[in-house]
């Protein structure tokens, strides 16, 4: 099997997709829109995917958050609110905005079985600061450690709901990037003590089983690499003072913070620690020499891999939703009313 979350290029397999994810098996397969046409379509297409090799629990991945970042787009799926509304909601009503961000999470996990997706990389566990460039922005769940672990928790908890297994991003912490790492690599010059703030909620959630590393130096911990590329951010911060020992995905690979050649990318990624190249654009020359150069996951990330699986679930009654829906804009509502 091959170390590697693949992209797909349309609504629907090509013949030569089909043949080479036969021959590649990679751990997984990643949606974007243009792969999201219609729920119909799109239970065909992950149908597909799962029936190359015959598996039911299959990492069949998405980015879909709710605000800016979605893939599911209205008119066929329900509008979701970015993390903002309920961080504003927890400063009036904490436990109510826990709640609200519960049952938001399980609605739109429910949509994304019904699909045939089974993970879905939310929530953002990245600590918002004044210079928080926007990339990250009104996506992020607040600006305190405690609320964010405990807003994020609530998401991962609400998708589990649904069966869909949801991810801790981006280790270990995007807050202060003040530049776009899908554009240019981020530096942050903070000290090892102030970064404590960043990575408390991912030591928080630490046992969850799925997690995405940052494209972003730290110059306290390694000023030569971003942490995606550091043995040393990987093994010291977030294997050791995170303490995650769960299936670590690169953020994707392809995104202009990281310099070289796509394998080249993953080949670093993989030595420093990594245990999946995350590489979304569907591009299949960069995908078969992956395939080429990595054709086979470690025991560990293998073990890693399957405890993803084991936390994937059936889909609930769809009809259970709008329910769902209708308590969270009951909850969201306090916000206003508190105003």
């Amino acid at each position: 099997m091959t170390p590697a979350i693949f992209g797909i290029s349309g609504p629907e397999l090509t013949p030569d997709e089909r043949a080479f994810f036969k021959e590649a098996d990679p751990a997984g397969y990643i949606l974007f829109a243009r792969n999201c046409e219609t729920r119909e379509q799109m239970r065909r297409l992950t149908d597909d995917l799962r029936a190359i090799h015959g598996r039911d629990r299959l990492i069949v991945s998405i980015d879909q958050e709710g605000g800016r970042v979605v893939r599911m787009k209205p008119p066929e799926w329900p509008k979701y609110p970015a993390g903002e509304a309920f961080a504003k909601l927890y400063e009036a009503a904490p436990a109510s905005a826990i709640e609200a961000a519960r049952v938001n999470a399980e609605a739109m996990a429910i949509e994304l079985a019904h699909v045939g997706i089974s993970v879905d990389y939310h929530a953002p566990f990245d600590v918002r600061r004044p210079e928080t460039d926007d990339v990250i922005g009104d996506r992020a769940l607040g600006s305190d450690p405690m609320q964010v672990a405990a807003l994020g928790r609530a998401v991962l908890d609400g998708m589990a709901r649904a069966g869909v297994v949801g991810c801790l991003k981006h280790m270990p912490g995007h807050g202060r990037a003040t530049v776009d790492s899908h554009k240019e690599l981020p530096r942050v010059t903070a000290s090892a003590e102030e970064l404590e703030t960043d990575i408390e909620p991912f030591r928080t959630l630490s046992s969850h089983p799925l997690g995405m590393s940052a494209h972003i130096v730290f110059d306290a911990w390694d000023a030569d690499n971003p942490a995606t590329l550091s043995e040393k951010v990987i093994g010291e911060v977030i294997r050791g003072q995170i303490g995650f020992d769960g299936l670590l995905l690169t953020d994707d690979i392809d995104m202009q913070a990281l310099d070289g050649t796509i394998p080249e990318r993953g080949a670093k990624a993989l030595d420093a620690g990594c245990d999946i190249i995350l590489n979304c654009w569907a591009k299949m020359d960069d995908q078969q020499e992956i395939a080429n150069r990595f054709p086979d996951l470690s025991d560990e990330t293998a073990a890693r891999l399957e405890r993803v699986h084991a936390a994937m679930g059936d889909a609930p009654d769809a009809g259970k939703a709008a329910d769902l829906l209708a308590k969270r804009d009951a909850l969201l509502a306090i916000t206003e009313e508190a105003a």
